[in-house]
């Protein structure tokens, strides 16, 4: 008597997952990704982003969210600046385009604070706690603002292209938040971009957002 072993084939499609998952990555918003985004790619999210990881393609940057690591660099060595891991996943959550990196992360953006920070700032519409990031000592504060009056302009990030309050948004927001001049970042990042802020333009914000007393003791300041 013959007996037949019959094993049912296993198939891997580990070619069109990839290219399935890179799709996914390529239309968030600055490749940055909740791991619930990922139900859409597979049956079990969770296990996938950690794998993804340990495969080198995603960047863990706080609990449920990841980056996608660029194919020209090493993902062991590899992290954005936080500056671009707080737009990354303010724009995971609020959609493309609607957060704005405000404050000392502005600056740092504008290039006004070459020190690096432990903090990062992004105006959003919807308030939301602090999150903590996994992959340093850092810290994302999501400030509520009404972010379509902001004066922003789209600035260059390791994750791709996000908007950050203009020169002279931020300079604004910076001596409102530190009326007594106490914050030497602050300080340092508003003597940095006072010469190239544009005096009409600070007239006009400070007026359409009420920040004429800001303005007047900045100028006295100079």
């Amino acid at each position: 008597m013959s007996v037949q072993i019959v094993v049912a084939a296993t198939t891997i499609c580990m070619v069109n997952e990839r290219l399935t998952f890179r799709q996914l990555v390529a239309r968030a918003p600055l490749r940055t990704i909740r791991t619930n985004d990922l139900a859409e790619v597979y049956a079990h999210p969770r296990q996938e982003a950690r794998a993804l990881e340990r495969r080198g393609l995603l960047h863990h940057l706080a609990h449920g969210f990841y980056c996608a690591v660029p194919p020209e660099h090493d993902p062991a060595l590899w992290r954005p600046t936080i500056e671009a891991a707080a737009a990354g996943i303010a724009s995971a959550i609020y959609g493309d385009r609607v957060s704005v990196l405000t404050g000392l992360t502005a600056a740092r953006v504008h290039r006004a604070l070459p020190r690096a920070i432990g903090v990062a700032f992004a105006a959003v519409p919807v308030q939301r706690r602090p999150l903590q990031l996994v992959d340093r000592a850092g810290r994302i504060h999501f400030v509520t603002r009404a972010v379509a009056d902001l004066d922003a302009v789209l600035v260059t990030t390791d994750l791709g292209q996000a908007l950050a309050t203009t020169p002279e948004q931020t300079v604004l927001d910076l001596g409102r938040a530190d009326p007594r001049g106490q914050d030497a970042d602050a300080r340092e990042a508003i003597d940095t971009l006072w010469p190239d802020c544009d005096q009409l333009v600070l007239a006009d914000i400070a007026g359409r957002q009420r920040m004429r007393a800001t303005l007047a003791r900045l100028r006295a300041g100079r």
